[in-house]
């Protein structure tokens, strides 16, 4: 394939789309950190006894919101590599 020469605006708008790329992946990442600190706390803590099955579901729910995070994360670049044939 051969490599599109951009434009000055057009390379600055991929550079825009990877760092917002690289952004939604750190919320995803922070927001799965947040539900497994938030499992673990009320799971622990003795005065939450009642709501311990929302602290075990909040640890399954954390790992698979990374997942969702990461896959999309490598779907976006290698979409972008796609489309304009960039090198890194």
């Amino acid at each position: 394939m051969k490599k599109m020469e951009l434009s000055r605006t057009d390379a600055l708008a991929v550079e825009r789309t990877r760092l917002a790329n690289e952004r939604t992946f750190l919320a995803y990442f922070r927001s799965a950190i947040v539900f497994l600190s938030s499992g673990f706390a009320i799971i622990k803590i003795d005065a939450l006894r009642d709501i311990t099955d929302i602290g075990y579901f909040l640890l399954v729910i954390a790992p698979l919101l990374f997942l969702v995070g990461l896959l999309r994360f490598f779907y976006v670049k290698r979409q972008v590599k796609k489309y304009y044939y960039i090198e890194e």
